[in-house]
Order: structure tokens, then sequence, then C-alpha cells
């Protein structure tokens, strides 16, 4: 009985160091640590922090604040697996020789393609999807506040004036039903944008790369058209002026990538109705910035909303800031209160796929820089 129990206790044993063989490393000082280091360099709420603990046993989760001045040591970096944090804040290669996979906080990957870890074998996914609301909602703030000339009446109200018959008749007030909007760039903010459009009654048109329209990335639940079924027609990046001759409204989503830069150009604004509303929610560099102010200054297109800028702070000296046909925003349109929980139920989903050895969302594909 006593032999019996021995070898048994022995068998626990063995398979215990076998485990803690498999999940460990040796660090130089000779103790045993955790070898899947999660690093958070990110925003993150101390209840969600809690909820990732909770993930896998297997899992050493540390948190360095992004704004903090604490320094991160060789020996924590040489074991990080896994990163979650800003696309501009990344370590150097030989800094960490383990990491596998680097969540980013933010949507856009057009900060990584000149760093060198961008690129090693390090897979790079993103926050896409962690804007689609607040931006698309955006949008169509800026779309109702030009076809309801709401600068106007606010300017009425500063002024305490009640308009006259004939100055009510010169607002010229529009409806949105039956419109035609045109969506460059179809991710998650310009389905939830087309989600929005098709609730008024408007036309949806679609510029997109690829010919799976179906969403492959994150979505959250009832947000955007993860069938890809809302748009009347879609374009390619070749049929981009044939769309735009359609369109009352054009939205530019797209990421901002060598194929990208400046494809808003002269001749792009010229194959625009001239009646035609533009909002830029991407990057400002998509748009060659002195063709756009040229387009509005000689009413080529009727307006535009502008969130994003060639420089940014946008300069004093722009005559951007003076032009009763513009409406400026300085990169707001996707603050929001819920962006660390979105994000983190990001990161979570996609930890969670990685411990399971299943493909990533929104994982960038670094020969198309997005």
């Amino acid at each position: 009985m006593i032999r019996s129990s021995f070898v048994w206790m022995l068998a626990i044993c063995v398979v215990m160091v076998l485990y803690n063989t498999a999940n460990n490393v040796i660090n130089d000082r000779g103790f045993q640590i955790m070898s899947r280091v999660v690093l958070i360099r990110a925003n993150i709420d101390d209840s969600l922090l809690a909820q990732l603990k909770q993930i896998s046993a297997d899992l050493t989760i540390e948190r360095v604040s992004a704004r903090s001045d604490e320094q991160i040591s060789d020996d924590l970096w040489k074991r990080v697996e896994v990163l979650y944090g800003f696309p501009w804040m990344l370590p150097k290669p030989e800094q960490v020789p383990n990491l596998k996979w680097v969540q980013l906080y933010s949507a856009g990957a057009d900060r990584l393609l000149t760093n060198p870890l961008f690129k090693t074998q390090v897979m790079f996914t993103t926050a896409s999807g962690v804007h689609a609301i607040v931006i698309a909602e955006y949008v169509f703030t800026m779309i109702q506040t030009w076809y309801r000339n709401l600068p106007q009446m606010l300017a009425w109200q500063r002024e305490h004036h009640w308009p006259s018959r004939q100055e009510e008749q010169s607002l010229h007030n529009e409806e949105l039903f039956g419109k035609t909007i045109g969506i460059v760039g179809y991710g998650s903010i310009g389905r939830h944008a087309a989600r929005i459009a098709s609730g008024y009654g408007m036309r949806v048109l679609a510029m997109q790369h690829s010919t799976n329209h179906r969403d492959s990335g994150f979505v959250f639940p009832n947000v955007g058209d993860p069938e890809g079924t809302l748009p009347e027609r879609y374009y390619t990046f070749d049929q981009l002026h044939e769309m735009l001759h359609e369109c009352d409204i054009v939205v530019i989503g797209v990421p901002l990538t060598n194929e990208t830069r400046r494809m808003f150009d002269e001749s792009a604004f010229q194959a625009m109705k001239n009646s035609a509303f533009l909002v830029n929610i991407a990057r400002g560099e998509v748009c060659d910035e002195a063709a756009l102010i040229r387009a509005l200054q000689t009413k080529q297109i009727a307006g535009a909303a502008l969130d994003v800028f060639e420089q940014e702070p946008l300069p004093a000296e722009s005559p951007l800031w003076d032009m009763p046909n513009v409406f400026i925003t300085p990169h707001i349109s996707g603050i929001n209160p819920q962006y660390n929980e979105r994000a983190a139920a990001i990161f979570e989903t996609n930890l969670r796929r990685y411990l399971k050895g299943e493909p990533l969302l929104n994982l960038v594909e670094k020969e198309r820089g997005y």
C-alpha cells in the first residue's frame, strides 16, 4: 500500500515537472518565470485588466503605463511574447527576441510602415472597429450640419435675430432621403456609415479593394454591415472617378498607404459634382490639400468637413480656417469615453484566439501596409 502510494505521488511529481518545464523558462538569476508574458502599454481600466488575467493561468500580464516614466527592464522585454500598446512606443527588434505579436491600441497602421520591428516576423493587429460607431455618427453630424444650414441658424441665435420669410427661404434645407453617398474605403467606419445612411433612405455606393465584401475584421454586435449587402454597387480603386461622379456626399475612410496617398487630387475633385459635400475622417495626406483648397475656393465642390489634415495642428495661416463652406475639427472624431473598453474587447478576443492558435482579427498585411 505504501509502495503504491509512493509510486502514485512520484508520478504526479513527474507530470508537474514536465508541465512546468513546458511552460516556464529559467532567467539569468536562476528563477523560474512564466514564458507567456503579455506586456500592456495601453490605456486600460483595472476592471478590464482583471478580466484579461482570468483568460489563462499560463499568462503573466504586466502593465506599464504609457504615460509613466517607468523604465521597462531589459529582462522584461526579453520575456515579452505579446505586446498591447501604441504604434509610436515600440521596442527595438533586438530588445524583444521572444515577441510574437503586437496588438495596437490604435486602428491605423500607417505609423508602423517605417518601424524596424514591422519589418520582422512579428505579427501586428490593429484596433479596427473601435471607431465604427463614434466616427460614423460624426460623419452624419457633419452631413446634417451642412444640409440643415446649422451654422447660419447658430449665427442668427448669437445675433438674437429672427429671420424674415425671405431669409428662411434662402436656407435651402435639404433632405438626405434619396441622396447618394459614396464611401471610399469600406472598412468598419464606412460600413456603419452605410448602415446609418440606409436608415435615412439614401443610396449607398462603396469603393473597396477586395472582391470579398464580407467584413473579415472585428465587428461589434449590431454594428456596421458584416455581410456587405448595403451598397447598391461596389467600385474598384481604378473606378474611383466613376463613383465620385454619382455622389452627392463623399466620405473618405481609406487607410493611408503609398497607393492612397493624395488619391484625392485635382482630377478627383473635377470628377465630383459641383454640389457635392466631402467628409474626410481618414488621413489628411489622402487628399492633395492644395488641390482641395482650390476646389473649395472655385466651388468645384460645394463644401467639406475635415477632421484630418496634411499638417497637424493645422497652420494658422491655412485658408481652410476662413472658408464658410468648410467645417474644421481638430482630429477628434474618434474621441469616445468607450474607447478603452472597446479596444480592450478587441484585444481580449484576439488574445483568446492567439492562445487557441486561431487566425487573428485585424491582422496587418505588411506588403499592403494595412
